[in-house]
Order: C-alpha cells, then structure tokens, then sequence
C-alpha cells in the first residue's frame, strides 16, 4: 500500500513536469527599424515555458522529495539548486530527479536502507533504555523509549505518504505524537486496538517528561519497552 501511494504521486509529478514542457513557447518582439529593409524586424526570444505551471510543479516536487527522504538528500538538494527559472533545460533536469527517486521505490532500495539504518539505531536507544531500567532509573528509560516510539510513528508517516508538519504562521512545525498516531490509524497502517496502545505509551512517556513519576511504575515501564520493541518489529 505504501510503495503504490508513494509511486502514484511521484508518477503524478511527473505528469505534471510533461505538462509544463507542453508550455513551451518562443516569443516573437519588435526588433526596431531597419533601414536596409525599409521594414520593422522581427525577434525571436529564448525557449520557456508557463511560469505558474512551472512554480506549481516545483512547490509540489520538493514537498515530495522532502517528506520522502529530508532536507539534506542529495535528491532534494540537486532539485532545490536547480532552481525555479521557467525553461524547458530546468524542467528536463528536474523530471530527471523525479525518474530516479521513482526507481529507488520500485526498486525497493529506499525502504531496505532507511529501513536497516533507522531499525539499528532504534534498538540501540531500546537497549538504552532497558540498561536504564535495569539500573533503577526507570524515569529516563520512559522518555527515551516514549521519544524512540515517537520518531518511528514520524518514519511510518513518511513511508505512507503522511504529513509529518503543518504550516503555523507561515512555517512548518511538527504534527505531535498523538496526531500522527491517530493519521496512521486512518490510513489503515495499524487498527484501532494498535492505536490505543501506542497511546497509552505516549501518555506514560509524557508522565516521565513532565515530571510526573508516581503515575507509573518501572513494571509499566519494562511493559512498555518490550510493546514498542514488538511494535516496531511488526
């Protein structure tokens, strides 16, 4: 389900991209008067094409590429230096983006790496937490659980085309815990009974974050450790 959302939109970018090269166009101008001819000349100016087709197909092709990998991809970047000048050359480039992040998710390369990458470094803040736990701080080990919980709801929005910010003021803020779990259950990436319990972890990790160490107990919290390990597992 996520790899056809993911493949859908970026096919429908690139749909969008073919239609501004539709736009293309050279524009004619009076060249003056010339007195050779005795006729007024005419010019012909550079290639472009539809600079509001083009700003639209821009915006929505780096949200994408954001929301898929970030900011600090080469993918983004390459796209972003490209620019938003209205010319066939830029828009032939960015198409050429688009085409290879379409191959890496048919290809399934972006899910296996981040996928890899990302499930290493939450077991080694699981395992933190565990040492911690076992050590009698069973406050940090909530908070450090509770964040690795949350990171990961962030990674399986991503993957299933969720946004992960909202504009508040003209800027991106991020969407909290609690509302990203309630997207995922809407988009059907886990039911509701899943839902109620990644929320029952998020209210135990804001207990420990606020200071609010009687609520729970470290038995809760070995409890909660060991869901989030088989949540993230499944």
């Amino acid at each position: 389900m996520m790899k056809e959302r993911l493949l859908e939109r970026v096919d429908e970018l690139i749909a969008m991209g073919n239609a501004v090269l539709k736009t293309r166009r050279r524009d004619t101008y009076d060249g003056g008067w010339d007195p050779f001819s005795g006729q007024t000349t005419r010019r012909t100016g550079p290639e472009h094409v539809d600079d509001g087709k083009m700003t639209e197909f821009r915006t929505a092709s780096l949200s994408f590429i954001r929301q898929v990998y970030d900011e600090q991809h080469p993918h983004f970047k390459e796209f972003y230096r490209i620019g938003h000048i209205p010319d066939p050359e830029t828009v032939e480039s960015s198409l050429g983006i688009l085409n290879a992040v379409r191959g890496e998710i048919e290809g399934d390369w972006l899910f296996t790496v981040k996928g890899l990458v990302t499930a290493e470094v939450f077991t080694d803040y699981l395992e933190m937490a565990e040492y911690l736990l076992e050590s009698n701080y069973k406050d940090p080990a909530a908070v450090i659980a509770g964040s690795t919980l949350e990171e990961h709801l962030r990674q399986l929005c991503r993957k299933n085309g969720i946004a992960v910010t909202r504009k508040k003021d003209g800027k991106d803020v991020p969407v909290n815990a609690d509302q990203l779990n309630i997207e995922l259950t809407k988009a059907t990436v886990y039911n509701a009974l899943v839902q109620k319990q990644v929320t029952a972890w998020l209210g135990l990790r804001n207990h420990a974050a606020h200071g609010e160490y009687k609520e729970y107990n470290a038995e809760q919290v070995k409890g909660m450790i060991a869901g989030i390990t088989e949540f993230m597992a499944r």
